[in-house]
């Protein structure tokens, strides 16, 4: 009997280790989406790294720039050379909390994320709105917002200006699991 109850004893905190600890994606995935009236760009990305500390609800995310893929091969080369010069900012980041997240169930739930964004070097206080669905096992995080380009100080040559929106439309899907040392 004494041995059954320890046991019982171990797997229940085994179980609240789970549930109190880092979840993570490698395989994060992410867009943006560019819509004028004479072109409309988008660009994909399933390498986007992501974590969540379920102990205090925090998130961070890093997003190669160069990994994002486009449709036209040009397209990617002045994203890159052009725009977000990766060669000088290889990454954005977003650093931030999922508010109530100790309140969150095993049912989908809208949240909202508050943090930093950071692109092209510049940091911007965001808040975000999504969808998670936290179980022992997974979390699952998707939404969308939008950012103001002129905001990260990316400048659009002004030839190319009305083929690129003010206004990015920016969605994210990322699947955590449990991080294992």
């Amino acid at each position: 009997m004494k041995t059954i109850l320890i046991i019982f004893t171990f797997l229940l905190s085994s179980i609240t280790v789970v549930g109190q600890g880092k979840f993570l994606t490698k395989q994060g995935y992410t867009s943006f989406y560019s819509s004028t009236p004479i072109e409309d760009i988008k660009a994909d990305n399933n390498q986007v790294l992501s974590i969540i500390d379920t102990s205090s609800g925090t998130i961070a995310i890093a997003i190669l720039m160069k990994s994002f893929s486009f449709e036209k091969a040009l397209m990617q080369e002045h994203f890159n050379e052009n725009y977000v010069e990766s060669d000088r900012y290889p990454k954005a980041t977003f650093k931030g909390k999922i508010l109530d997240f100790e309140t969150l169930t095993n049912k989908e739930t809208k949240v909202t994320i508050v943090g930093d964004l950071t692109i092209h070097g510049v940091t911007k206080k965001m808040e975000i709105q999504g969808n998670i669905n936290s179980t022992e096992k997974d979390i699952s995080l998707k939404g969308g917002f939008e950012i103001e380009v002129a905001d990260f100080g990316i400048k659009i040559p002004s030839v190319v200006a009305n083929n690129i929106a003010k206004t990015i439309k920016v969605t994210y899907e990322f699947d955590h699991k449990p991080y294992q040392k």
